[in-house]
């Protein structure tokens, strides 16, 4: 019965998302009231997509490094400096698309590649790696690369930015392993298939919740709306194409070219929208909440392209 559900939910990922953000802005005086609950939610997420992956794993890719630190630089350094200089050309005397196009731009890469990276026949380990690492660092590397890039264009609280990060995934990420570790393999199997549909469920509270608290900005559909989805969604075809490329120049096999497109191209965009509500103005969760759209509708159309081998 879970699994059909979770097989159910899998299906209709591509339009999840999507969905929980119209039902957010459409009923927003119901659901503003619940953000309190999405960073609790979130850890829950964390917690069960860690249950995959233990130390060992980790100890393996360590050992070859280098497709996992390149993805590392493409998701916090590359992308994030290309959408500073594109954000301030676009959104010149804007500093809060600015800011939220750099936001969207260098938060991990998403817990959800390892669906698509499993289901395209990728390199699982490098993936989960990847996913474990850039989690871990992720309370550093954020905060961090927010201040350089976007500074002095907003205030912001990079100890409690950091605070947050390690509450909502270093904390719980670190349970997931330990679990793995420790426990037998029937029993972590278990609990992550127990938990696999509420994953799928919790991402679409936390869309539905944080976009119920934008929503005075997504009501009224204008030019300006319209350019920031137009941005973001070339922005992050670029980061898969950019991902891909990455793998290609460093004679990457085959599996390690589609972890590393999947790993560069997606973004733990939930998590995003949580940084954007809970430490930044409003108007910077625009574009965060607006990659929502369309990130599992390019995670789809993308494997299909490395299946037809047309990359």
């Amino acid at each position: 019965m879970i699994q059909s559900i979770n097989q159910f939910l899998q299906k209709i990922m591509p339009y999840l998302t999507p969905s929980a953000v119209v039902i957010g802005v459409v009923f927003s005086a119901w659901f503003d009231s619940l953000v309190f609950l999405v960073p609790w939610i979130f850890a829950v997420m964390t917690f069960s997509g860690s249950l995959g992956s233990n130390f060992s794993d980790l100890k393996k890719v360590m050992r070859h490094p280098v497709g996992m630190l390149a993805c590392i630089g493409v998701l916090h350094i590359v992308m994030p400096v290309i959408a500073l200089g594109i954000g301030s050309i676009v959104f010149a005397g804007d500093a809060y698309s600015t800011i939220g196009l750099v936001l969207s731009f260098v938060i991990p890469t998403g817990i959800t590649s390892l669906i698509w990276v499993s289901m395209y026949k990728g390199n699982v380990v490098l993936t989960l790696s990847i996913i474990l690492v850039d989690t871990l660092i992720a309370p550093l590397a954020v905060p961090l690369m927010m201040k350089v890039l976007v500074g002095n264009s907003v205030e912001m609280n990079v100890q409690e930015i950091m605070t947050g990060l390690l509450w909502m995934i270093v904390i719980p990420s670190l349970a997931g392993m330990t679990i793995n570790q420790l426990a037998k393999k029937e029993f972590t199997e278990r609990l992550e298939a127990n938990l696999a549909p509420l994953t799928k469920l919790g991402i679409g509270a936390v869309v539905t919740i944080n976009s119920s608290a934008v929503a005075p900005y997504f009501k009224n559909i204008n030019a300006k709306l319209i350019l920031v989805a137009v941005v973001v969604c070339l922005m992050a075809i670029s980061a898969y194409f950019i991902g891909f490329l990455t793998g290609k120049v460093l004679k990457l096999d085959h599996d390690s070219v589609i972890s590393l497109t999947y790993n560069s191209g997606m973004r733990n965009i939930s998590g995003g929208a949580v940084i954007a509500i809970t430490y930044f103005p409003p108007p910077v969760a625009v574009p965060v909440i607006v990659g929502m759209l369309f990130q599992q509708v390019l995670a789809s159309f993308t494997g299909k392209n490395l299946s037809l081998s047309i990359f």
